[in-house]
């Protein structure tokens, strides 16, 4: 027998249901653990993709009411791996994804959605729903964190599993008003600035961040910046005075998923040492973008076209960037003016900078293995995955010098090409004269292919595999275990 079980909770789960990087952690975590004696069981809510996908499924608990509506706890396999779903189709069973309709208006009871998401996964955790008891909770983001204050304020003598509770964005908090905390059943007790209460309402994120035994970020640079009214977006205080249960641990990538040299998605597959089959890939991104075909830099973004992603500014230094000789492939979807203004850049400059909006995962995988850099210029960035899957497929990522993104990349500085150790390209700050110039240091080094080949190489090279990452949390949930 396994020696720590832990229950992972998120609203996201690779294959299954994806917005961002948090189902890219919650479906690679498992198997992350399982070599250091966890058993991970991840516990996702019942979308209707998400019950359509799932073959037999196996009743573990039934609720006659969870917070108002009936609803199932139902055990299945995806991929071979056992989960556990939240079945509740009152507030789970409805088209558009997971947090909005499909015009893209939040679903007007995420609250109470997620409020019971939180509070089976406490029952499932404690043995309170059909399942054996867990050793710990691992909740993900404010729609799990309600999670740990449901086990805080059980009925007494009950059991209580550590928990843990990683932040992906500390920008996205789940915010309710005062109105909404009778709704979610627990003691009056809860209602203080020791529990759910924030600012006169119900803190999701915070009443995780607060209650948790454990509080992670994926980045240890993000782990710091979040210290700071910056990026701290509230709740530096509380992190400040919670800091010696806080810890940085970097995301990881998937190397069965994302493997350029058996990757379907690509035109050509390739290594570190038969970087010249790239060719055949940029050539179709080319074509996929309507750009010119060209030997000139070919700069990708794949992101959500928002403020925090550094959207704006990029729009600022797009003629520059063409200017210079590069062409820009760019994927995304997001802020309707930024859209707009990326459209705008795309009619000014024909053949050199193409658009797609929307998500599409086989593009990216392709945009990354035919592009010569990404750009990521964040504002914030709590850990990042794209600029990780660049290195991984030889496509130089250029990225603001911002948490996990300054983590993750070594500078192209002279004495970093010089000792073979740069990766990429830094810059700070956010703006158009730090930006444009690090555009330009990509542009000549991309001129000097001897030293582009030894920073692609290098790249490579490095390992942003779950390993590591992987045995941390497993340290962290033993360290739990063993102080419970």
């Amino acid at each position: 027998m396994p020696d720590i079980s832990v229950l992972s909770v998120a609203s996201e789960y690779w294959p299954l249901v994806k917005t961002g990087g948090l189902a890219d952690v919650a479906g690679a975590l498992p198997a992350a653990v399982a070599p250091h004696g966890v058993t991970m069981t991840p516990f996702i809510p019942g979308y209707r993709a998400i019950m359509k996908a799932l073959g037999r499924k196996r009743l573990v608990h039934e609720y006659a009411s969870l917070l108002g509506s009936p609803a199932r706890i139902v055990a299945a396999k995806h991929g071979g791996h056992p989960i556990l779903v939240l079945d509740a189709p009152a507030f789970f069973d409805r088209d558009g994804g997971p947090y909005a309709d499909a015009m893209g208006r939040d679903w007007l009871d995420n609250g109470l959605r997620f409020a019971a998401f939180g509070k089976a996964a406490a029952d499932l955790a404690a043995g309170r729903a059909g399942a054996r008891p867990f050793d710990l909770l691992h909740a993900h983001d404010w729609q799990a964190g309600l999670a740990p204050a449901y086990l805080t304020y059980a009925a007494s003598g009950a059991h209580r599993p550590r928990t843990v509770m990683t932040i992906h964005n500390m920008a996205f908090q789940g915010f309710f008003g005062a109105d909404f905390f009778p709704r979610l059943e627990l003691p009056q007790l809860a209602w203080s600035i020791e529990g759910v209460e924030y600012h006169g309402g119900v803190g999701f994120l915070k009443a995780g961040v607060g209650l948790a035994d454990a509080i992670t970020t994926v980045s240890p640079g993000y782990a710091e910046e979040i210290r700071r009214p910056q990026f701290g977006m509230g709740l530096e205080g509380l992190i400040v005075g919670r800091q010696d249960r806080l810890s940085g641990i970097v995301n990881g990538i998937d190397p069965a998923i994302w493997n350029a040299a058996t990757d379907k998605a690509l035109e050509a597959t390739f290594t570190a040492n038969t970087l010249e089959k790239r060719t055949k890939n940029k050539r179709a991104v080319e074509a996929v973008f309507g750009l010119e075909p060209g030997d000139g830099p070919l700069f990708v973004v794949i992101s959500r076209l928002t403020w925090q992603k550094g959207m704006d500014v990029l729009i600022e230094v797009i003629d520059h960037l063409v200017g210079l000789g590069g062409r820009l492939a760019l994927l995304g979807s997001g802020d309707a003016a930024i859209e707009a203004g990326l459209r705008e850049a795309a009619g000014r400059h024909p053949g050199r900078i193409g658009i797609r909006t929307g998500y599409d995962e086989a593009l990216s995988h392709l945009m990354q293995g035919g592009g010569d850099a990404i750009l990521v210029p964040s504002r914030f960035e709590p850990c990042g995955l794209t600029q990780l899957y660049g290195l991984a497929y030889g496509c130089v990522p250029v990225v603001a010098r911002t948490g996990g993104l300054a983590d993750t990349v070594v500078d192209a500085n002279l004495a970093a090409v010089d000792a073979d150790a740069a990766t990429g390209i830094l810059f700070s700050p956010l703006n158009y004269e730090s930006f444009a110039h690090a555009i330009t240091r990509a542009v000549r080094l991309y001129a000097d292919t001897a030293a582009w080949t030894r920073i692609q190489k290098r790249g490579m090279a490095a390992d942003f595999s779950w390993t590591r990452s992987g045995r941390t949390y497993a340290q962290l949930y033993a360290r739990l275990k063993e102080n419970a």
